[in-house]
């Protein structure tokens, strides 16, 4: 496509965009220049004049990368053979996929139910502790669970509640990585409760919790009979290094949700999973929760032969390696900003965040890296961090682009 070309087409995206879809998105793209996607391979995504841009964005998806071949070739033989199931009949794909992903699942967890996306993942998590009995859910402060009305009520940020509340009844939120706090606010009612929280906190800006707590609030969950609800939506399969967070400390949950990388990048999937007996109201009605296309035939073998791919290809191991290899590189990179633009680096694995001094500072950086080639993410529930989250198919040329792009957009910060 010639620029003219591509030009013209950009701006009637931009018209439509504005106009059908988001005014707000599109005055953003507009301001930033922001080229359109229209291809991907591996750790490249290519824009209308065929230019590659790095991606190290993708809000947790793309660990195993872009169009991943056998994630690709499983899902067009799904599609040529049968797509969407009818819902009469026994669908073989999920209970496939149910199986494989149950099976690299924290010990305890034997069934999954998949759906669309993150947030079902969580309606479904919640609907369950409150079909078990739960009538209070403490979440933690600066947690993100998604934007349905539900997944919100449990979303610790306030921003985008606006104008929403009151939202569920029986939501409390304590610090994240305080366990006393847990404690006291459990023991201040007998009513049982839903402890819900993230191994680590992607859209709370990357932080990390202390040594020992998923392992402390786990004790303190059994001592006052509350239920366990890790959301693993970003930090599972392989993201920060080990299949799952909870695996750092050898925590089980009750329940655990999961999706991003479950899709291999391919089919938008999440699951919600639960142990026998937090299970056993779906397995008394298995109509208690149903959805029409959640674990169609297209997500479920995306997500099965995703789980194949990082077993077989052990990219989670991969995902530490490289995670332990770019975290130092990064922070030394960034060096010539200095502590006046930015306070800090740090991740686990493939999940990293720069925590800048600043919104300004922050959002200055990320328009210089897009300037780069270089894609990385907002952080929703902490404007100061920037987000990494490459894949772990990293290449050699690839990383020396990534640290060349933030030496730069590090040096364009000095001064402003």
């Amino acid at each position: 496509m010639s620029p003219a070309d591509s030009g013209r087409a950009r701006a009637v995206v931009l018209d439509h965009l504005r106009d059908h879809v988001n005014r707000g998105h599109s005055r953003i793209a507009s301001l930033l220049g922001l080229p359109l996607e229209v291809r991907s391979a591996g750790a490249l995504v290519y824009d209308e004049q065929d230019t590659p841009h790095l991606d190290c964005g993708g809000y947790g998806v793309f660990l195993l990368g872009h169009r991943h071949p056998d994630v690709v070739d499983a899902v067009v033989g799904q599609l040529g053979r049968h797509p969407l199931s009818t819902r009469a009949l026994v669908e073989p794909n999920m209970a496939y996929a149910a199986q494989a992903l149950t099976s690299v699942a924290p010990a305890g967890l034997q069934y999954a139910f998949f759906v669309n996306s993150g947030a079902e993942a969580v309606e479904l998590a919640m609907k369950l502790a409150r079909a078990n009995g739960c009538r209070r859910v403490i979440a933690a402060e600066g947690g993100f669970h998604g934007k349905t009305l539900g997944a919100l009520s449990v979303t610790g940020n306030h921003r985008y509640r606006t104008g929403l509340e009151p939202l569920l009844p029986g939501v409390e939120f304590v610090p994240f990585g305080d366990v006393d706090t847990l404690r006291a606010v459990l023991g201040s009612d007998t009513t049982r409760a839903c402890v819900l929280l993230e191994p680590v906190q992607a859209e709370g800006g990357v932080r990390i919790p202390p040594v020992g707590y998923l392992r402390e609030v786990r004790e303190v969950c059994e001592e006052f009979h509350a239920l366990l609800v890790m959301d693993e939506i970003q930090s599972g399969l392989g993201r920060l290094g080990s299949w799952w967070g909870c695996d750092e400390e050898g925590v089980c949950p009750d329940v655990l949700t999961t999706g991003k990388v479950l899709s291999g990048g391919v089919v938008p999937v999440a699951a919600t999973l639960a142990t026998a007996e937090v299970y056993e109201v779906l397995n008394r009605d298995p109509l208690f929760h149903s959805s029409t296309y959640g674990g169609n035939p297209l997500a479920t073998v995306a997500a099965a032969t995703t789980i194949e791919v990082l077993r077989r290809d052990r990219l989670v191991e991969q995902a530490r390696g490289l995670g332990s290899q770019l975290l130092p590189q990064i922070t030394g990179a960034l060096a010539a900003a200095g502590p006046h633009a930015i306070r800090e680096v740090r991740g686990r694995g493939l999940l990293i965040g720069i925590e800048f001094t600043s919104e300004a500072l922050a959002g200055l950086f990320l328009t210089h890296m897009l300037r780069e080639r270089v894609l990385t993410s907002y952080t929703l529930n902490a404007s100061r961090v920037i987000r990494l989250t490459p894949p772990a198919i990293l290449e050699s040329d690839h990383i020396c682009w990534l640290l060349r792009s933030l030496e730069r957009s590090a040096a364009a910060l000095v001064g402003a």
